[in-house]
């Protein structure tokens, strides 16, 4: 699974001219699920996220993290974190996991989040969607769980 995690001061996502799901302060998390992922990489990618301290504290540091801050998420699936542009100028989605399967893998992602205590708004699953947000920093991170897996360099 891929993820582009965005601090924010706010975000909502409309479908139309119905807003779907809205939060103050917290992250907006852009989730894509690639093909053969299971429940194992939506719950590691949740746990990380939720506990990344990318927050400031009282000196100005990096060191709270969602749940410290008591903010919330909003996510928002993304199939095209995973187009592949090596070859002509049209992306290729082939390695985006399937709607029913990534729909599921979305759905164990938001479960475990609010498992951790986080109030967690959704997208609506495979709807045109309009995001907007105030990036706060700006800060944004990409995560993928192919990466978190493997050891770290260096």
């Amino acid at each position: 699974m891929r993820a582009i995690v965005q601090r924010v001061k706010w975000a909502r996502v409309r479908v139309g001219d119905e807003t779907v799901g809205s939060i103050d302060a917290g992250l907006l998390v852009l989730l894509g699920a690639a093909r053969g992922d299971g429940n194992p990489e939506a719950e590691m990618l949740a746990q990380k996220i939720i506990g990344l301290r990318i927050f400031e504290d009282e000196a100005g540091k990096m060191n709270r993290s969602v749940v410290d801050i008591g903010g919330a998420c909003l996510v928002v699936s993304q199939f095209t974190l995973f187009a592949d542009c090596r070859k002509g100028r049209r992306p290729f989605f082939g390695g985006a996991e399937e709607p029913q399967r990534a729909t599921e893998l979305c759905d164990r992602f938001a479960t475990t989040a609010r498992g951790l205590g986080v109030e967690v708004a959704t997208g609506r699953f495979g709807a045109m969607m309009q995001v907007e947000l105030c990036n706060d920093g700006p800060v944004t991170i990409p995560l993928d769980s192919d990466e978190l897996k493997a050891p770290r360099r260096g």
